[in-house]
């Protein structure tokens, strides 16, 4: 291509996300009536152009491209209703104009992105580790933000990218990425007008500007100087952010000299650009030639059209390239479009107002004039010509939140980011995860729950007998594989809450909310499989490979269960199996029949095959038995552990007794009870067990209470022992009386020191009985010491004062190894 100096082109400046850019940009090219609409945006996506045009298209959308490998790097150009490059685009398309994207293709953009982290020195703000972002396009440009945020992630792990870009006021703003105490450019400039910030200078003296002249040639202006400023920074940032630039600069211009050479008239040829590069972009001198094209790096990657929200074009999320309100802008260029911004103010304090009214706080109409005229007034005192959005907020604060900012927080919030979210329309260019996800959420009458706003869905998976279709009969069950599944790969479109019945194996309670982060993690998804069912199964399968441990192989097979994945379940089973070939650990081998017992008992409800799961089972529950002894002789703090592996092991025994050894659990339980060189609360626990079963005879639990709360027994032995006693059953252990006489014997029999560690164990032990129980116990002990039951109850069962709390958490800080 030629690459002769070409002047004559339209350059528009703008700011991205400025709707009086957008504004002033239509009239302009009503004006110029140009044959084509160049606009700053990656030359790889110009096929998008007539998605991103469609009526059916709702902003806020986005261009996503992404690496097809892993580590997964992403790279967004977001686009709003009133962004000028959406606008420029829509005017081409009703004007029969030629539109295209001129700025460097994603895959080189993704490329040198990737070698800037790797060479900027340390500290500085472009090196980023894995799972951050930051916005990318270096536009300074009058304060302009970037226009794309870059993302990475590692899709093995499937965790998504990081979605808080680092906050950046522009390009130059090597300070606030340097880590440098220096105050900005930008935040110099705001500070010379007398503004607390930079949006609100630039609101104030160009969002507000509706002179055409004025506007464009002042914003040229501007940022030419702005331009001198940044290029003439001596600090190594800025001379890699001046480098990066230039090569777009050049490649930009050589888009725009394809166009004339295509036949385009320069002066019907608008080129709309962030306002940093506006000056650059006159002429095409340096245009970027065939052999200078050749050196760009690049990486494989795709491109994808995905929706977005206010929320995360929001400076809120983190996102370095959005504005700080965009729901605020979206109804400026509303009243823009209607000829009515001078009433921007009155709907924006009215709408305050309403949703005050809403959450029950009223305020009177009379309120809200009065908080227009002191916003108006605020205003003029900066010499504004209406007020700016810092002059609303300080109005509504002081007015209509009487001085609190808590009291319209939220309503400000609501107003300023709002919960727009775009829409793409059916067969827009995504890839296949993203098309099947899109399909089966309409096929299961799930899409409408796709908005920002989190809702709740019960499901209720069992057969529905009234529908005549399957696929109606089971819809509910449909719904909990595919929210697994999601789950599983990664994409964090809905989140499981308990259950209100929490063994009820056929209820599932979720709460859905689409986000933006959501579609990019479908669209790494994609690396793993076409389908989410595909998708889900791969990443099933390299967990597996990934396993060491036995709790976490059997979590997989209950994963594979609420997956519906039966051939998944198999390769578990197989993890699961080898891993606990050798294994002597109680409490993983408990984890692990846990989940075997879970997934066995919803089985039937999800129309799984549980039956392979029930030979494991019994094998898994046949070496925790043979290993409980051994694994008992453990510390207090394992025991805690055991002592829910115990339960674990003995639900399972109760559940599936026919297939499990339940004789040789009980016999297990037996020695362990009788044991004196085993943990006291295991010890314990195995007696409360054996006397619920009915194994353990009255006499011969007397018998073992006399013996284990003998007048000599140390604290750690006799307490300890009824710590775990008195973890079940407790409503039997209440009417036993001889039990409580015999430890109001022991502990009445403890010498000082010993008392102090005695009552450690017992408050545990204590801790775990409801009201009831304690108030029956404080009964027994009244009869006991000759005292008023009631009154014993009372006293028992009341609130510790201040100094008998102090004590308590003394002896439960007391080093007792020094007696």
């Amino acid at each position: 291509m030629s690459a002769v100096g070409t002047a004559g082109v339209h350059v528009f400046g703008v700011r991205h996300l400025s709707p009086g850019g957008a504004w002033h940009l239509l009239r302009f090219l009503d004006e110029v009536k140009p044959t084509a609409v160049l606009v700053e945006g990656p030359s790889d996506a110009s096929s998008e152009i007539r998605h991103i045009v469609r009526n059916e298209t709702v902003p806020p959308i986005a261009i996503l491209a992404y690496t097809d490998q892993v580590p997964v790097h992403t790279v967004l150009w977001p686009f709003a209703s009133y962004s000028p490059e959406y606008a420029a685009l829509k005017w081409a398309d009703r004007n029969g104009a030629e539109s295209a994207f001129i700025d460097l293709p994603s895959s080189v953009t993704l490329a040198l992105r990737s070698a800037r982290q790797k060479e900027a020195p340390e500290g500085a703000g472009d090196k980023l580790p894995d799972g951050e972002s930051e916005a990318l396009d270096e536009d300074a440009n009058a304060g302009q933000p970037r226009d794309a945020e870059e993302q990475s992630s590692n899709a093995d792990s499937k965790q998504p990218g990081s979605t808080d870009a680092i906050p950046s006021a522009g390009a130059d703003d090597e300070s606030s990425r340097s880590g440098s105490p220096e105050v900005s450019l930008y935040e110099r400039v705001a500070a010379l007008a007398g503004e607390p910030d930079y949006d609100t200078y630039w609101e104030r003296h160009y969002e507000h500007n509706l002179s055409p002249d004025v506007y464009r040639q002042t914003v040229k202006a501007f940022s030419s100087s702005m331009r001198s400023l940044t290029i003439a920074g001596e600090r190594e940032q800025a001379v890699h952010e001046f480098a990066h630039n230039a090569v777009r600069e050049s490649y930009m211009k050589r888009g725009i000299q394809e166009m004339i050479d295509a036949g385009h008239k320069p002066d019907k040829i608008v080129v709309v650009c962030g306002a940093y590069h506006a000056e650059a972009l006159e002429n095409t001198d340096g245009a970027m030639t065939d052999a200078e094209l050749k050196t760009l790096p690049s990486v494989s990657s795709k491109l994808t059209m995905m929706p977005y929200s206010y929320f995360r074009l929001s400076s809120l999320s983190g996102y370095g390239a959005g504005n700080n309100a965009p729901g605020y802008y979206e109804a400026m260029w509303q009243a823009m479009q209607e000829g009515t911004l001078e009433g921007l103010p009155h709907v924006y304090l009215s709408a305050v107002a309403a949703r005050l009214r809403e959450s029950g706080t009223f305020r009177s109409t009379a309120e809200v004039i009065e908080a227009v005229r002191m916003a108006e007034s605020l205003a003029a005192l900066h010499g504004g010509s209406q007020p700016a959005l810092v002059d609303l907020r300080d109005a509504a604060k002081t007015l209509l939140g009487r001085g609190e900012l808590s009291v319209v927080a939220d309503a400000l919030a609501f107003m300023d980011v709002g919960t727009g979210i775009g829409a793409l329309a059916e067969g827009v260019s995504q890839t296949p995860v993203q098309d099947d996800l899109n399909r089966q959420l309409k096929e299961l009458k799930l899409d409408k729950y796709r908005t920002t706003v989190a809702q709740e869905l019960t499901l209720d998976l069992r057969e529905n007998r009234r529908v005549k279709s399957e696929a109606a009969a089971f819809l509910d069950l449909n719904r909990s594989f595919l929210l697994h599944r999601l789950a599983l790969i990664g994409i964090s479109l809905a989140q499981v809450k308990p259950s209100s019945q929490q063994e009820a194996s056929w209820a599932e309670h979720w709460v859905l909310q689409w986000s933006p982060e959501a579609e990019i993690q479908t669209v790494e998804a994609s690396l793993m499989g076409e389908t989410i069912e595909i998708a889900a199964a791969r990443t099933l399968s390299q967990k597996l490979a990934a396993c060491t441990a036995i709790a976490e192989a059997s979590s997989l097979i209950r994963t594979a269960c609420l997956c519906g994945m039966a051939s998944q379940l198999a390769a578990s089973l197989t993890a699961l199996d080898a891993l606990a070939a050798d294994s002597r650990d109680v409490v993983q081998l408990a984890a692990a029949i846990s989940e075997l017992s879970k997934a066995v008992s919803y089985g039937d409800v999800r129309r799984m095959d549980t039956a392979p799961l029930l030979p494991l089972l019994e094998k898994l529950f046949l070496r925790a038995s043979l290993f409980l002894l051994e694994a008992s002789g453990c510390n207090d703090e394992a025991a805690m552990g055991m002592m829910e592996a115990i339960g674990s092991l003995h639900n399972a025994a109760q559940e599936h007794a026919g297939q499990v050894d339940e004789e040789l659990w009980l016999a297990k339980l037996t020695e362990l009870s009788s044991r004196d060189d085993r943990n006291p609360r295991l010890s314990g626990l195995a007696c409360a067990i054996l006397m619920e079963r009915g194994v353990l005879s009255a006499e011969a639990c007397e018998q073992e209470v006399s013996r284990r709360l003998s007048p000599g027994i140390p604290a750690e032995l006799g307490a300890g022992w009824f710590e775990g006693l008195a973890q079940r059953n407790r409503y039997a252990l209440v009417s036993r009386i001889a039990l409580w006489e015999q430890l109001n014997a022991y502990i009445a029999g403890l010498e000082k020191e010993q008392f102090a560690r005695a009552l450690v164990f017992l408050r545990r032990a204590f801790s775990v009985f409801a009201p009831r129980e304690k108030t029956m116990v404080a009964e027994v002990l009244g009869e006991l010491w000759g005292v008023d039951a009631g009154q014993a109850a009372e006293l028992l069962s009341g609130e510790l004062n201040e100094q008998e709390e102090k004590q308590i958490e003394e002896l439960n800080e007391f080093d007792f190894e020094d007696f």
